[in-house]
This record gives C-alpha cells, sequence and structure tokens, in this order.
C-alpha cells in the first residue's frame, strides 16, 4: 500500500461498492469513503451505509447531512421557479448532485486527500457535475472514475466483487435506486429502453393507499412552513408530504431528456411531495402575481432549472437568478387544498390575503365594479389601434 488517500463518494450501492474494492484492491489506494445525505435517507438507513463501507475495507466513513443547506442552496429556487425539467421532471438527482460534489470537495480538502473518486458511468449526466465541480473547488486534486474508465457493465461489476469476497444481491441490484429531498430516482434494464415502463417491483413505495385524503400546505413567501395547520421546516413539510402522496402512487413517471454530453435519456422517478408542491407553489403564484410577474419567470426558472441541471450551481449568474426569483415571492403567502386520490391529486383551490381575484374588484365573466362598459370600448379600440393601421395600411382588410 502507497497510502494515498483517495475519497470516494459512497452510496452503498453496486458502483460504488466496486470502487471501494478496486481502489484499494487495485490501485492501492487508503479509501476514505463519504456518504452525503440530502434528505433521503432515516438514520437507520445511514447507518446501514456506514456498515456497508466498512465490511468492504474503508480506512474511514464520513456521513454529512446536507439536508438543510440542500433546501436553502437548490430546492428552494426550484420551488419558486416551478422547475419541472420538460415539463415533468422535478430535478430529482439534478440538484442533489451538485450539493453532494461540492460537500466532497471540501471534505477531500480538510482531509489532506490526493485523488477523489466517484462510481459515474460515461454515458450520463453524473460525470460531468461531478468532474466540473471537483475541477472547480479542488482542481489540484485527481478525478479517478473506475466504473467509466473500465466500461464495466452491472453484471461485471457484480462478477468482480464475487471474485473477491462480497456478495451482491444480484435481484435488487437490477435496480439503480437514489433517494433525496426532491424525490427518487429508479434505473433499470427498462430505461435504457424507449419503449418499456418500469414494472412494480421497481419502485421503492408500493402502493398502499386508495381513500382519497385531503391535504392543506401553507406557504410563506413562496417557501412551504406547514402541513394541515402543522408549521414545519420547509425539510419537514417536503419529507412529510412525500411520506403522505407518495402510497398513493402519486408522482411515479418516467422523464426523457437531453442529457449534457449530447445523448437522450430516460430515468423513472418518484417524487409525489415536489410534484404536488410545484404545482401547489404555482397555483398559489397565479392568484397573487401579475402577468408580467409570472411571464418572466417562467422564461428565468427554465433557464435556471436547465443550468442547475447541468451542474453549473457555482456560476455567479445562478446567485443573481436567485435574487430575482427571491423578489418575486414578496406576496406568494397562504393556503393551497390538495386532494390525493389513486395515482392523482386535484389543487381545489387557494386561500390567500394576496390573492388578486379578488370579487372587490370583479367577477370574471360576469360582472365588474371599477369600469364602465363605455371604458372597455374605448380600451377595446385603443389597444387594437396599431394592428387595424398595419392591416390598413398594407390593404389586409377582410371587406
Amino acid at each position: 500500500m502507497n497510502n494515498k488517500k483517495v475519497v470516494l463518494a459512497f452510496s452503498g450501492g453496486l458502483d460504488t461498492s466496486f470502487c471501494v474494492i478496486y481502489l484499494k484492491e487495485e490501485l492501492g489506494y487508503e479509501v476514505h469513503s463519504v456518504a452525503v445525505n440530502t434528505g433521503g435517507f432515516d438514520a437507520e438507513e445511514v447507518k446501514a451505509i456506514e456498515e456497508r463501507a466498512f465490511a468492504l475495507g474503508v480506512a474511514s466513513h464520513k456521513t454529512i447531512d446536507e439536508t438543510e443547506d440542500y433546501y436553502n442552496d437548490s430546492v428552494k429556487y426550484l420551488i419558486f421557479g416551478n422547475v419541472l425539467k420538460n415539463a415533468t421532471y422535478p430535478l430529482s438527482v439534478s440538484a442533489e448532485r451538485v450539493c453532494q460534489a461540492t460537500a466532497i470537495a471540501n471534505y477531500a480538502k480538510k482531509i489532506g486527500a490526493e485523488a477523489v473518486a466517484h462510481g459515474s458511468t460515461g454515458a450520463g449526466n453524473d460525470q460531468v457535475r461531478f468532474d466540473m465541480i471537483f475541477n472547480i473547488l479542488v482542481p489540484n486534486v485527481q478525478i479517478i472514475t473506475p466504473i467509466r474508465d473500465l466500461k464495466l457493465s452491472r453484471e461485471e461489476e457484480i462478477e468482480f466483487l464475487q471474485k473477491h469476497g462480497v456478495e451482491i444481491n444480484a435481484e435488487k441490484a437490477k435496480y439503480s435506486i437514489n433517494k433525496g429531498l426532491w424525490g427518487t430516482s429508479v434505473g433499470g434494464k427498462e430505461t435504457l429502453t424507449s419503449n418499456l415502463y418500469l414494472p412494480e417491483a421497481a419502485w421503492p413505495t408500493p402502493i398502499t393507499k386508495s381513500t382519497p385524503e385531503t391535504v392543506e400546505i401553507e406557504f410563506e413567501k413562496g417557501e412551504p412552513v406547514a402541513l394541515n395547520g402543522k408549521k414545519l421546516k420547509p425539510t419537514e413539510v417536503i419529507q412529510q408530504l412525500q411520506d403522505m402522496a407518495q402510497p398513493f402512487g402519486i408522482g411515479r413517471d418516467i422523464h426523457v431528456g437531453d442529457t449534457i454530453i449530447g445523448i437522450k435519456g430516460r430515468v423513472g422517478f418518484e417524487a409525489a411531495g415536489p410534484i404536488i408542491l410545484v404545482k401547489a407553489h404555482h397555483t398559489l403564484e397565479k392568484h397573487t402575481l401579475t402577468k408580467w410577474q409570472l411571464s418572466w419567470k417562467e422564461q428565468l426558472a427554465s433557464f435556471y432549472g436547465n443550468y442547475l441541471h447541468e451542474g453549473q450551481f457555482h456560476d455567479p449568474v445562478m446567485r443573481d437568478m436567485e435574487a430575482f426569483l427571491t423578489s418575486t415571492q414578496q406576496t406568494v403567502s397562504g393556503k393551497v387544498i390538495v386532494e390525493l386520490h389513486p395515482h392523482r391529486f386535484v389543487v381545489i383551490g387557494i386561500e390567500s390575503a394576496h390573492d388578486l381575484m379578488s370579487n372587490k374588484f370583479g367577477s370574471y365573466g360576469e360582472m365588474n365594479n371599477a369600469w364602465s362598459g363605455e371604458d372597455v370600448k374605448g380600451f377595446s379600440k385603443i389597444f387594437g389601434n396599431q394592428v387595424m393601421i398595419w392591416h390598413k395600411v398594407n390593404n389586409q382588410d377582410q371587406e
């Protein structure tokens, strides 16, 4: 052993288990594994990951809880922006990887590691996110990526581990599961195709609820702060809403997107909490923001989500966009009532002191209290005046 330190991003799954053995036995590194919990693991799961790391022979293992930082640095703005990539995916993994890579880079600096390693393949987005952030934050530290460099299949990884006396549940290893505060991703042989859907057994949360439930979500300046009248931290609202809604099978889907490296990719996900929160928050915004606030928010949030998806969290332009998104949330306070059903949910309505749909000024399609019919006639004529002139000048009238 040459006692060179390598910090390994460790989840306890097949890929990172392979990395421990390979780095230690084949490359002679002293492996220091790090699991970054972004809100997806409870105490029992954290303990199981730690035990797994030591059973594989790491020199040390560290669990870093980044749940609150993850929310404050990323998830909060995904809610503010109602971000669903390709109108589908709440960036369950994308934003999480940025948080994890940043924490791992800082830990590598802290212990004076000569290298950092991760278990990404050569076909996905994670390799770019991890490599880029490591290059930004620890540019003098070597990056090692065994799975990518050796171009290994999952079957080859299992075979390698078995040769080194490490038993792997081959059936369980068929699917790659990633749990975090903002949803769980699921990858398997079906997501490598364009026409197959994940089987029921692949989803981490079984469907056990069928009786409809009503939930009231309270927002304060755009942030979720209470559930059914109980005040909670935003992270707790997300987790408890997820626990409440996921057993209905709500929020299951397969995202099809463009990877950073230019190929199409599919990933399954279950994210009942995030999907409900985004839709509930958006509904509240439609009642409390002006049309141009909503319009510019939509455009800016789309770019913000795409840029975060590509791992560009550390670009200072992200702070500029976050400042704009935060500014728009000053009146986004109130309650949203949501009804949960098997495989779906319904946003019933909102209650807010900032509701612009106030009957003090009129009721849409019925009556108004702030203008007369003659006012509308004049407004309509002026509103279309320039287009009328264009048609007359260019002989485009319809006579």
